[in-house]
């Protein structure tokens, strides 16, 4: 992919396109808004219905916001930038979580689930700016990765929303609010970690340590608070905080330091 870096002219037709894609998930997530809310009611979860107001307001604010970041990194390719390509991926990023999560509670009920364009357009965004950026393939991997715990740990804090309006018991509603928000902060952790480690950040392994450490106390505390109300198997609530767990573990790793420090340097 080295061919690819510094590609200003394919900068700027991905930049077009994440532009377009801001204007996309305006009218797709305002166009399933309502129909989600209503659907989520005469599945009989109101609780879920409140959270669906509440999120998908939220991830269209955030994936509107992108699509005028676009403009800025667009600007950025015409003038042939260096901090284009970075940019454009905070704006693809944000993007990603904005098409990937409004598929969840749509497809649990039969609708359809339009914002899965949006997430595979963001998808190639990302993958575009990394390599326009000259990044390596193993960073690239890593970023990956990380990618998967910050969209879990955010779903983490979704699903919290949800249980605590459903759960009522003292100490377990108060855990579930308790949690909520350290995860959303562990999702945003996990996001300036993969900008860190792109862009050969000196601290890009402290935020990674700190990003894991806020997804295993949002996680692990609500996932087996989830286990025990109630009175099931696994939680899905326990998949962000293990794969952070594994990445906290690989990132204190002597390869993985003498490699990022290697990009670092490079």
């Amino acid at each position: 992919m080295k061919s690819l870096k510094n590609n200003h002219k394919l900068g700027i037709v991905l930049s077009i396109i994440g532009i377009l894609t801001g204007f996309l998930i305006l009218y797709l997530m305002t166009s399933i808004y309502n129909v989600n809310i209503d659907g989520k009611i005469a599945d009989g979860r109101p609780d879920e219905a409140i959270t669906v107001q509440i999120v998908f307001a939220l991830l269209g604010w955030l994936g509107v916001s992108a699509g005028a970041l676009w403009v800025a990194v667009l600007y950025g390719f015409l003038n042939k930038a260096n901090w284009a390509w970075f940019w454009g991926t905070v704006a693809a990023t944000v993007q990603l979580l904005a098409g990937f999560f409004p598929m969840i509670p749509a497809g649990s009920i039969g609708l359809p689930t339009p914002t899965i364009s949006v997430f595979l357009i963001a998808f190639a965004l990302w993958f575009g700016m990394l390599f326009i950026g000259g990044v390596s393939t193993k960073i690239i991997a890593l970023a990956f990765v990380s990618g998967l715990a910050y969209v879990l740990t955010f779903i983490d804090g979704v699903g919290a929303i949800s249980r605590l309006q459903t759960e009522s018991e003292g100490f377990v509603n108060g855990m579930y609010v308790m949690s909520q928000m350290i995860n959303w902060w562990g999702a945003a952790a996990w996001a300036i970690f993969i900008f860190a480690l792109v862009k050969r950040k000196s601290w890009t392994i402290p935020m990674g340590v700190f990003a894991a450490s806020m997804s295993m106390f949002g996680g692990y505390p609500v996932g087996l608070t989830d286990v025990i109300a109630t009175k099931g198997g696994f939680s899905m609530f326990l998949v962000a905080p293990i794969i952070s767990t594994g990445l906290l573990i690989y990132l204190l790793l002597p390869g993985t330091k003498k490699m990022i420090a290697e990009w670092q340097n490079s």
